[in-house]
């Protein structure tokens, strides 16, 4: 019988349950991390103000779609398994501030930019190019591991509250709604058909 050899893909899936531990090691430090320096801004919040850290670590397959989105075509060569690595992602350990209002967002931005000066910053980008960021992000080493990158966002908590809803829809839909976006009577429903074509 012969030996099927191995996909991109399944060499990508071996290679996430290697780093998983380190994965895991990495988002919990860097939550602790933020969330202390954080403390002296959370204690002195007015009761409507928000200040929410949450942390993820990404999934197998999210992070082989991230990966494979980032290849010339959205594909990966079968041919040159070794060109690709999820090393080489940003995010496989993510850490994001929710913050209400606004300026809460720029006096966080500028607690966490002293504790990790060297990050790389990494902007989400406004609308227009004159418009100010989406959101903050910033990506670096931790001391829990060399081997991966890790993430930290500061937004603004609507837009993360919308974000979420978003990928959702978008991602994550009940077997109910799949396809339902590319659906005809979707598509002429005149406030839809502008969303519809971007999904």
């Amino acid at each position: 019988m012969a030996k099927t050899e191995r996909t991109v893909e399944d060499r990508l899936r071996e290679e996430y349950f290697d780093l998983l531990p380190d994965i895991r090691r990495v988002v919990d430090e860097l939550e602790a991390e933020v969330k202390h320096c954080l403390v002296p801004i959370s204690v002195r919040l007015d009761k409507y103000e928000r200040l929410v850290v949450t942390s993820r670590v990404k999934e197998c397959e999210s992070a082989l779609d991230s990966l494979r989105r980032r290849q010339e075509g959205a594909t990966f060569d079968s041919g040159k398994p070794e060109l690709y690595s999820l090393d080489s992602l940003n995010d496989l350990a993510g850490v994001r501030v929710l913050a209400f209002p606004h300026s809460r967002l720029a006096e966080a931005d500028r607690k966490l930019r002293e504790r990790f000066p060297s990050w790389t910053a990494d902007p989400v980008p406004g609308y227009d190019e004159n418009d100010e960021p989406l959101a903050l992000k910033y990506f670096g080493y931790c001391r829990a591991s060399d081997r991966i990158r890790a993430e930290f966002q500061i937004v603004p908590m609507l837009t993360a509250l919308f974000w979420e809803v978003e990928h959702s829809v978008i991602y994550k839909p009940s077997p109910r709604l799949k396809g339902v976006a590319r659906s005809l009577e979707m598509q002429q429903h005149p406030r839809c058909s502008q969303r519809a074509e971007g999904l």
